[in-house]
């Protein structure tokens, strides 16, 4: 009986695995791990609310409930989910994430239970769903990792800008780095010339393989703080 409850465990990590992936794909706060595990710690729980407390069962005066587990997994992963969820210029981001982890915890709770046909049911419809509704950015999980170099001018909200620009264009940014340089002045016989300081960044990106690279040339070029571009 040993193997069949490790069982359930590991196809319980398999699915948030999964569901994990399609997250990760997409950059987004929660990737594989934090699904696996999710999922994994759900269906132990389930596993142990049912069949780790047989020994109390000729005892008096004791009434097992295997459900009350069951409701404190659904609240407790609410709580990991919120802290997905933040809000940016009045825009939320992170409610699809907090919603898959907590789905992701009822797949766990199914397998963990022994309804295996459920659980990975529900994987199946969460994939199938999350890949139709993001159709378009699909082909993004095979694209190559291209390095990118931008200088931006120290403006309001460059940064920012720029970034929402990628977003917006379904340009997808694996790692990114920053640095602000010094004031510089271009003319020094000139005292009045303004002085301005640049921010140079250096990120990881990759983007649909329908996309070519003059593509996202020619949507950094259309941004006004942009200075240079180095894209390999």
């Amino acid at each position: 009986m040993t193997l069949e409850y490790i069982l359930r465990v590991v196809v319980a990590g398999v699915c948030g695995a999964l569901i994990g992936y399609e997250r990760r794909s997409r950059h987004k706060e929660a990737g594989i791990r934090t699904h696996f595990i999710v999922s994994v710690g759900a269906s132990l729980m389930m596993v142990i609310s049912k069949y780790g407390f047989t020994d109390m069962g000729n005892w008096e005066n004791v009434s097992l409930d295997p459900s009350r587990v069951a409701a404190q997994i659904v609240s407790g992963v609410g709580f990991l989910g919120a802290g997905t969820i933040f809000m940016n210029k009045q825009k939320v981001k992170g409610l699809t994430t907090a919603a898959g982890i907590w789905a992701t915890a009822g797949v766990g709770m199914a397998i963990g239970a022994g309804m295996y046909a459920v659980g990975i049911g529900v994987t199946a419809l969460i994939l199938i769903v999350q890949f139709a509704m993001h159709g378009r950015s699909a082909p993004v999980l095979g694209a190559k990792t291209y390095t990118l170099s931008v200088s931006l001018v120290n403006h309001t909200d460059p940064v920012e800008n720029l970034l929402k620009t990628l977003e917006d264009n379904e340009i997808y940014i694996v790692k990114l780095y920053s640095e602000t340089t010094a004031p510089t002045q271009s003319n020094s016989d000139i005292p009045d010339t303004h002085i301005e300081s640049e921010i140079q960044l250096k990120m990881e990106i990759k983007f649909p393989t329908s996309m070519r690279t003059s593509d996202v040339m020619l949507i950094l070029q259309s941004q006004p703080d942009v200075r240079k571009i180095q894209l390999e």
